[in-house]
């Protein structure tokens, strides 16, 4: 057995390891966005589902949502919104430390969706990984990016959410196939004089693991299935987000010391603007909270849509700059994740 002699227990003659501080303080710099260049309208989807316009839109608030072309691939979308993220933040690839990338539609299983972006755009040698997240995947990023800041592995850490998600739809498929759109949303995050991401709320909820999940598994596939596809249990996702959802928000406010008033948005993930709608309602969000609704024009982009909406906010309502903001992301898993921070 090791001697301990030391007053906080390390091994005697154990050399002590140097270790690593970083910043105090970390905050989003910048964003950036790109969206699939098809706006496709909901009389376009009704047929296969046996559906109609007025159906999806009371049902979702989705009047159109964006798709991508055939030969354009979520990491495309993902260099479009890193490379506007970059210049706006006014710094170099190359200082880039961290390459995050929420996807559920990688066209691989390995390697990453974020090493094949890091190389692109130059962020090599930056250490790149992909978040698999789905919807929660963007607030999980911006969780590990402060993290890795104010611990000083990274100066600068480049967060993506990005999703294909036209790939993993059956078109026949009434349950989420007409609420799903491609795009992806990068932040930069980097050093501040002041604190601009409170704690991060998180977790998940494997209990429900079935409420969100693809048609069938890889091996299932090989075998001769069809291609697996994305459907969801939607009643049980709506009533989990509506109200397990609204206690972790509240308890992302706690945790950033703030109320409900002081906040200037409030961008949950781009869901279904019922679940928008009620979630805003059970918070007590005051008129004068602008609040996200990127999902009309866009739809759900799972990682994505928080940063889109954030990007799409932000070039709306300028006077947001600057302002305290509420994100939030929910999905498959089920996981969640929920913080306040300041926008850029």
């Amino acid at each position: 057995m090791t001697d301990v002699t030391s007053s906080n227990g390390r091994p005697a003659g154990l050399p002590e390891l140097a270790q690593r501080t970083g910043h105090q303080f970390t905050r989003i710099v910048a964003l950036g966005a790109a969206r699939g260049e098809r706006s496709v309208p909901n009389d376009d989807l009704v047929g296969p589902i046996d559906s109609s316009d007025e159906w999806i839109r009371q049902r979702t608030g989705i009047v159109t949502r964006v798709r991508a072309g055939a030969d354009v691939q979520a990491v495309d979308l993902a260099e479009v919104a890193a490379r506007e993220a970059i210049a706006a933040a006014g710094i170099d690839a190359s200082q880039i430390g961290v390459v995050l990338i929420s996807t559920v539609t990688n066209t691989v299983a390995t390697p990453s969706m974020a090493t094949l972006l890091a190389e692109r755009i130059g962020a090599t040698p930056a250490a790149a990984y992909d978040i698999s997240a789905a919807c929660a995947g963007y607030a999980y990023g911006i969780a590990q990016a402060d993290s890795f800041i104010k611990t000083g592995i990274a100066e600068y850490v480049l967060v993506i959410g990005a999703e294909k998600l036209s790939d993993i739809v059956d078109p026949t498929d009434r349950s989420i196939s007409f609420l799903l759109g491609d795009g992806a949303g990068a932040a930069i995050v980097g050093p501040s004089d002041y604190p601009g991401i409170a704690p991060t709320i998180w977790g998940s909820d494997g209990s429900k693991w079935d409420a969100i999940w693809m048609t069938r598994t890889y091996p299932e596939w090989r075998a001769g299935g069809a291609q697996p596809t994305i459907r969801q249990e939607g009643q049980t996702v709506f009533r989990w987000a509506v109200w397990e959802m609204v206690t972790v928000a509240k308890r992302a406010l706690e945790a950033a010391g703030i109320t409900a008033d002081q906040l200037a948005a409030f961008i949950p993930h781009q869901a279904n603007m019922r679940i928008i709608d009620e979630f805003a309602k059970q918070l007590g969000l005051p008129e004068s909270v602008m609040i996200g609704r990127d999902i009309t024009t866009t739809g759900n982009t799972s990682a994505a849509s928080i940063p889109l909406a954030t990007h799409r906010l932000l070039a709306e309502h300028p006077q947001l700059h600057g302002g305290l903001a509420l994100q939030i992301g929910f999905g498959a898993g089920l996981v969640f994740g929920a913080q306040v921070v300041v926008l850029p």
